[in-house]
């Protein structure tokens, strides 16, 4: 019977299901790293292109702060357009282009990225500095001749070496206007003392010169403010050159102090007035455009920490698989090689597996426990069936042998009775021998059966008059119970040899006074023979092997009760070919019930 195996043990759910983990990690894990690595990507990449428009700006205010005009700007427009990887346009404040790094035609971007105006500059950085207000780049008048730079230089190389004296280190630091500044290594500007000669803090002539100039530039913005300015402006520099004045920190003297409000006025105006002072001398404002460059730099370009991830995460999607398909496989394996290692094994030890699951190799491990079990039983019944043979011929060979002897030395004389005697032994002979024969052909196929419309009834009568001579001697009473609308196509001659065969294990196996019957009936589209005795019957242990060659449930070889055991597998095989089958019932005590059920056929008569 076929056995239904459990869906989740099933193999196939199994390996589906190691598939679909394996997938689910795998997609997983690339979704994850899809996720970080096109985050950092991106966040990488944002951060690239804010670096770089943020330096474009102020690659193009810090030229916009030290040229009159934009005439000689495309080439640095192009050199930043190369470095970066980004369009770099700039217009006027009308939108007429002034310089532009793609080519001719090229329509712009919607809308401009900043505004390039050194004296109103809020996006400029440099060293990691927001700045606001002027470019400190944009110096204008306050730059200082050759002449004076020398002379400032070599003021600060002597205040320089008055630090030393006293142990402090210094840096020279050059302002925008040229000016040089003592720095610290923190960048704190010095002003010691003892070290202070009043000359490298002076204005220069060029630097008095604008002062004067910004200072009457400032004063009307601060005399409506209410501020009533002293003597010109005047500076104190700065090392790091991102004041907003130049270079220097202005300071301004009034007649009277004011407050913080005060403080907010003063650079309001000044810072007006420098922007008037150092429009002259900066490049007119104009608008910038940014966009995706002609290179196509490659993006999302993984870095090593990127890398590091993927190649881990690939390295532990691939150890889970492994190791979950190794589980897998040992698992899958494992039945597999103890049932090759069994088959491998001798045949004459018939070894059995372990069952140690209930999915399909566990099936197929006690189907080969079955067929194990079966070649054993089918080997013991192949030696006993050898057994047999050689002692259903030993025997009447022996017979006769002894008693041609017996004649041919003259001890008796072959009268009738010896013939006869001798006779009977033959046909023991060739009753074996046919039997056998019929065995192998039904074996080979090559059984011939030629059939024709017989009623049962007929059949059940021919056989019980063959053996009613038998049924006398053992005291046996044989009857028959035939319907007369039972039809067979079928061999009449091999019908007989089964329902002989039937009816002769019968008598074999029922005690004097006992009674065999034999009937037909239609039973549907079949029809049911039967043969039923008042013999000792079959133990429920030994029916299923009524129908096994050389077997019988009492091993004595007498004739009486013994037989040859191959007239109950002739029977199987000869309804077989008839497309019937055979069957056995039996209660120890109460005699045994055999039944061939064949295909019933309609009477001559009733054909159309």
């Amino acid at each position: 019977m076929k056995r239904r195996i459990p869906l989740r043990k099933r193999l196939l759910v199994r390996l589906l299901f190691v598939s679909a983990l394996i997938a689910v990690c795998s997609v997983a894990a690339t979704a994850w790293l899809a996720v970080t690595t096109t985050t950092s990507a991106l966040k990488e990449e944002q951060g690239q292109d804010l670096a770089a428009d943020n330096r474009i700006l102020a690659e193009l205010s810090g030229y916009a702060a030290t040229h009159r005009d934009w005439a000689g700007v495309q080439r640095t427009v192009r050199d930043l357009a190369a470095e970066t990887g980004r369009r770099v346009a700039v217009t006027s404040a009308d939108r007429t282009l002034i310089a532009d790094s793609a080519p001719r035609g090229t329509p712009l971007p919607p809308r401009p990225a900043a505004t390039v105006d050194p004296l109103r500059t809020d996006t400029y950085t440099e060293s990691g500095a927001q700045l606001s207000g002027i470019d400190p780049r944009a110096v204008g008048p306050y730059r200082v001749t050759s002449a004076e730079r020398d002379r400032l230089d070599a003021l600060a190389a002597k205040r320089r070496q008055c630090y030393e004296r006293f142990g402090i280190e210094s840096t020279i630091v050059r302002t925008p206007s040229g000016r040089p500044v003592l720095s610290g290594p923190d960048g704190t500007t010095y002003a010691d003392q003892q070290c202070a000669d009043g000359l490298l803090n002076a204005p220069t002539p060029t630097e008095q010169k604008a002062l004067t100039e910004l200072s009457e530039l400032a004063r009307p913005c601060l005399k409506q403010a209410g501020l009533d300015l002293r003597g010109p402006l005047f500076f104190s520099p700065d090392p790091t050159g991102k004041d907003p004045f130049g270079g220097g920190y202005l300071i301004a003297k009034f007649a009277k102090a004011g407050d913080r409000t005060t403080g907010q006025a003063v650079r309001a105006c000044v810072t007006g007035a420098r922007r008037t002072q150092l429009e002259p001398y900066v490049a007119p404002v104009a608008d910038l455009f940014l966009g995706i460059g002609d290179q196509n730099p490659t993006r999302f370009d993984m870095s090593p920490a990127n890398k590091a991830k993927v190649v881990g995460a690939a390295g532990l999607v691939l150890a889970v698989t492994v190791a979950v398909t190794a589980v897998v496989a040992v698992r899958l394996s494992r039945p597999l090689r103890a049932l090759t290692e069994a088959a491998q094994a001798p045949p004459e030890l018939h070894v059995r597996v372990p069952v140690t699951t209930r999915d399909e190799t566990g099936i197929l491990a006690e189907a080969f426990n079955d067929l194990s079990e079966r070649r054993e039983r089918l080997e013991a019944q192949r030696k006993a069936m050898v057994s047999d043979i050689a002692h259903e011929l030993r025997s009447p060979l022996t017979n006769i042998r002894g008693w041609l002897e017996v004649v041919r030395d003259g001890v008796v004389d072959p009268d009738p009775a010896l013939l006869d005697s001798l006779h009977e032994e033959a046909l023991v002979l060739q009753r074996v021998i046919d039997d056998l024969q019929d065995l192998a052909a039904a074996d080979a196929g090559t059984l011939r059966l030629h059939r024709e419309p017989v009623p049962a009834g007929d059949l059940l009568d021919q056989v019980a008059a063959a053996h009613r001579v038998a049924a006398d001697a053992a005291g046996v009473a044989l009857r028959t119970e035939g319907d007369a609308g039972a039809w067979l196509e079928a061999d009449p001659v091999r019908m007989r040899q089964a329902l002989g065969n039937l009816v002769s294990n019968a008598l074999r196996h029922t005690p004097d006074g006992g009674t065999v019957t034999l009937a037909a009936r239609r039973d549907g589209a079949d029809v049911l023979l039967s043969v039923t005795d008042t013999g000792t019957g079959i133990a429920p242990e030994d029916l299923p092997h009524v129908f096994e060659r050389f077997w019988r449930a009492e091993k004595s070889r007498s004739r009486r009760t013994g037989g040859s055991g191959l007239g109950l597998p002739i029977v199987r095989h000869l309804v077989a070919a008839h497309g019937g089958t055979a069957e056995a019932a039996s209660e120890p005590g109460r005699g045994a019930l055999f039944t061939l059920r064949l295909p019933a056929a309609a009477p001559p008569g009733d054909e159309p």
